[in-house]
């Protein structure tokens, strides 16, 4: 199980995602001014997923479904050229593929495009926060919890029961991560900040540095 943002990656992908389709339709950087009030309330409730809906929600927000799937492809095909992915967790990916294991993405990113990269990375399922559409319209709502910190825990859980003889290895980069890391059979704590590996030690999960 593996965790997308830092982990497989060198960076977050979602407001890079964000701020290319504004990029491609200028007219939405008119609507820049609502980031402000929504920062402004996550100062307040401390909520990334309501912080995470309100920017969709400016950026993309009454797009239509087919305009956002074709720049979503787009938008993955083009990291990997772009050095988006580290060689290492994508080695470990392949190692991982090799032995014969099941391979699972999970993220708190968004729908519109984590699943594409899954299927990109040829995992065998995505689990990702789920976004709502007003028919063929997006409307930027969460429909599912962010899926962070104990909200992964939920879903390893979940996990157990789809491979019930399986044990589980799990990889994150982050202290909101450790939640479900010290839930797996096997973890390993992968690019953290300080903080995030004295914790991760105190825990007895490994710690490693991929490039």
């Amino acid at each position: 199980m593996f965790d997308l943002d830092g982990t497989l990656t060198f960076h977050d992908t979602l407001l890079p995602f964000l701020i290319g389709y504004a990029l491609r339709h200028p007219a939405r950087l008119a609507g820049a001014w609502r980031l402000a009030p929504a920062l402004a309330g996550y100062a307040r409730d401390r909520d990334r997923g309501l912080l995470k809906a309100r920017v969709i929600r400016s950026a993309m927000g009454g797009a239509q479904r087919g305009q956002i799937a074709a720049y979503a492809a787009d938008y993955v095909r083009r990291l990997e050229p772009r050095g988006v992915f580290r060689g290492a967790a994508l080695a470990t990916v392949e190692a991982h593929r090799t032995a014969g294991d099941h391979l699972v993405l999970l993220s708190a990113s968004p729908d519109l495009y984590v699943p594409s990269i899954g299927e990109h990375l040829r995992f065998e399922r995505t689990l990702c926060t789920e976004i709502k559409w007003d028919g063929e319209r997006l409307n930027g709502a969460l429909t599912t919890p962010n899926r962070r910190g104990n909200e992964k825990v939920r879903c390893l859980e979940w996990l157990r029961t789809q491979y019930p003889d399986a044990a589980i290895v799990a990889y994150g980069n982050s202290a909101s991560d450790l939640p479900h890391l010290r839930r797996a059979d096997r973890a390993v704590l992968v690019n953290a900040n300080a903080r995030a590996r004295r914790l991760a030690a105190e825990m007895g999960i490994a710690t490693a540095d991929w490039q």
